[in-house]
């Protein structure tokens, strides 16, 4: 170390290295009279500041031969925000295509920044929900620290997102606004009536019927009588339709304001505000879309994008399953609904969906958010499956035992019968899992389950070892995502 810094220290820094000492030469940074470099040592991930400056003094950390060697703590993190503002998370608006990224296990960001770099994309590198945060053991403010750190490492200056990904909770809401996320995906699903679709229509008539005779004329002269006019979408309203609409979506809507007026429109910084209505019991039709965004406009929210539920299925970590063509169709109507308010479509689940990626970017036009998240867990765990065998066969097998458990969270349609047995798979073909598709969604699902599970002594079970693998093959880690997610973009016309 004492090399590196002395290197440091005279200007010396075309090459810098130093034994047992992994240097991240994007990283070099020069902030007024003070030097700042990430490097690894055997404890771990550190920063180096060499010179003095109110930087130098403000982070917390050791002094070392004549630089200061600083953990990357939460506190330094928000040291780095105030002296370098593109460590700090963005808005983007609605003119440049954006991609969550959903960095589960805080060591993905590299990976994802070199892949999307100098690319006309826009990353939301800190992308987690509640939900996620429960089954890995994260805050919030592990979310953004990682990511902070991330770009800084990289020497990326080019801006990435934090998103707030379906919060339901006001009091989730205003912990994510609170400490500076830049993106708030609302999810409206506890405010969307999915008992409607099970009814009769004379059930739904006669719910619709005692709705306050306001309401129902409201909906029915904006939708009935006057004919709705967004070109490039096919919009056909029937009395029977609309009642459904009104009967699955007016308390969303009401919720979607209330949050608006509440905690975005106050704020004194930009926020990219996404409705997400794709919790629903079945697909979101183009006029039920339009319905939503006309209520929203008409009541003064402005929204940054909006998910639909598309028709087929966007499953977990595995290509779309349904009708390409009625997809495309009604794809053409979402989008051109989204253009005419001025919008973002929005892609959840989005992951690993090839077959539909050149029609998302050709209608619409490139102008698109798209969410991933557990794609990158399986491309860890592919690394795993190459480099420690006997881990990823303990893992597997828990995933196996565990699956039922792990359904609760999310809706696959795995066929645990089809995955070949792991006795009968060689070390050498282990990788092979992560292109069978019922064995990505079993090790996609349970991520939480194995992360979290312990031994009897309070020892991690798994993830001890598992980051300690994915630190010492952060390299391999970052080139298969560089290959993955890279195939997205390409497909994505990026």
């Amino acid at each position: 170390m004492k090399e590196l810094i002395n290197a440091i220290q005279s200007g010396n820094t075309s090459t810098l290295s130093a034994p047992g000492v992994k240097v991240y030469a994007s990283s070099l940074t020069q902030v007024g009279n003070t030097t700042l470099l990430m490097v690894r040592t055997e404890a771990g991930k550190r920063l180096l500041a060499v010179g003095e400056s109110d930087l130098y003094e403000q982070l917390k950390g050791e002094v070392v031969d004549g630089a200061k060697v600083t953990p990357l703590s939460h506190e330094n993190r928000l040291t780095l925000n105030q002296y370098l503002p593109y460590t700090a998370p963005q808005a983007f608006g609605t003119q440049v295509a954006t991609m969550g990224l959903g960095d589960r296990l805080g060591i993905a960001s590299p990976g994802h920044i070199q892949t999307i770099r100098g690319k006309d994309i826009r990353p939301v590198l800190a992308q987690q929900s509640i939900r996620e945060l429960a089954l890995t053991g994260r805050t919030y403010e592990d979310v953004l620290d990682a990511a902070a750190f991330a770009v800084f490492q990289e020497g990326y200056k080019d801006g990435y997102g934090a998103d707030g990904d379906h919060l339901k909770k006001e009091e989730d809401i205003e912990y994510a606004l609170r400490l500076g996320f830049t993106m708030l995906t609302l999810d409206c699903s506890e405010n969307i009536d999915n008992t409607i679709e099970t009814m009769s229509a004379d059930e739904v008539a006669a719910k619709y019927a005692a709705l306050p005779a306001s309401l129902r004329e409201h909906y029915e002269k904006r939708y009935l009588e006057t004919p709705a006019n967004v070109p490039g979408a096919t919009l056909n309203y029937t009395r029977e339709a609309l009642q459904k609409d009104v009967l699955i979506y007016d308390a969303a809507i009401n919720f979607m304001e209330a949050i608006f007026r509440k905690y975005i429109a106050p704020l004194d910084r930009a926020v990219d505000f996404e409705i997400s209505i794709d919790e629903t019991a079945t697909p979101t039709s183009p006029e039920a879309h339009y319905l939503v965004a006309n209520e929203l406009r008409d009541r003064g929210v402005t929204i940054f994008s909006m998910a639909p539920r598309f028709c087929g299925e966007f499953q977990k970590g595995i290509d779309y399953i349904g009708d390409i063509a009625q997809f495309e169709r009604e794809l053409a109507s979402h989008a051109a609904i989204a253009v005419h308010f001025e919008y973002k479509l929005s892609i959840h689940s989005g992951s690993d969906k090839f077959s539909v990626f050149p029609l998302i970017g050709q209608y619409t036009n490139g102008l698109f958010h798209i969410k991933t998240a557990g794609t990158n867990w399986l491309e860890a765990v592919r690394v795993i499956a190459k480099v420690n065998p006997t881990l990823y066969r303990r893992m597997h097998q828990f995933a196996l035992d565990h699956f039922t458990e792990a359904t609760a969270y999310y809706h696959v349609t795995t066929d645990i019968e089809a995955i070949a047995p792991l006795a009968e798979v060689s070390d050498a073909q282990l990788p092979d899992y992560m292109e069978e598709n019922n064995a990505r969604q079993l090790l996609h699902i349970t991520y939480g389950l194995l992360l979290q599970a312990k031994n009897a002594d309070g020892s991690k079970v798994f993830a001890d070892e598992f980051f300690q693998t994915m630190t010492e093959q952060e390299d391999t880690f970052a080139e298969g995502l560089r290959h993955h997610i890279g195939r997205h973009l390409e497909l994505l016309g990026k």
